[in-house]
């Protein structure tokens, strides 16, 4: 069964928390998504059965491998469309929110090609600036 938007956003926030500050725990994902600890606690529940989390004794959270994987993937999305609109002059926030639904909306396919599209045209751009 795949995963829901709101299981991809808590596996994403743990990617984030780990990166920042190297450990996480339930408090620190509820505290970056604005939602309450029982929500968390549900959704760690939730993506340990799917093995994507783990909630180690001492009450960390860690990402599977698997985990990893997903939320790596959804994280790259968030990152390029949060970039490009702020290129195309989005303010930061807004463009933050817009890229969290585009995250999910598009295709894997769509989304190889236009990362594609988008290098090729950046890559076009340089040499010619020169």
């Amino acid at each position: 069964m795949p995963l829901t938007s709101s299981m991809e956003d808590y596996l994403e926030a743990v990617l984030v928390l780990q990166q920042q500050k190297g450990y996480v725990r339930c408090v620190d994902v509820a505290e970056l998504l604005d939602v309450k600890k029982p929500s968390v606690s549900r959704a760690v529940k939730e993506l340990s059965k799917k093995k994507c989390l783990i909630k180690k004794d001492d009450g960390t959270l860690s990402l599977t491998e698997q985990g990893q994987q997903i939320a790596q993937q959804i994280y790259e999305k968030h990152q390029f469309f949060t970039k490009r609109l702020v290129e195309a002059g989005v303010p930061q926030d807004i463009a933050a929110q817009d890229a969290c639904k585009l995250e999910y909306v598009i295709s894997e396919i769509s989304f190889k090609k236009l990362k594609e599209a988008v290098w090729i045209n950046d890559r076009e751009v340089i040499p010619s600036e020169k």
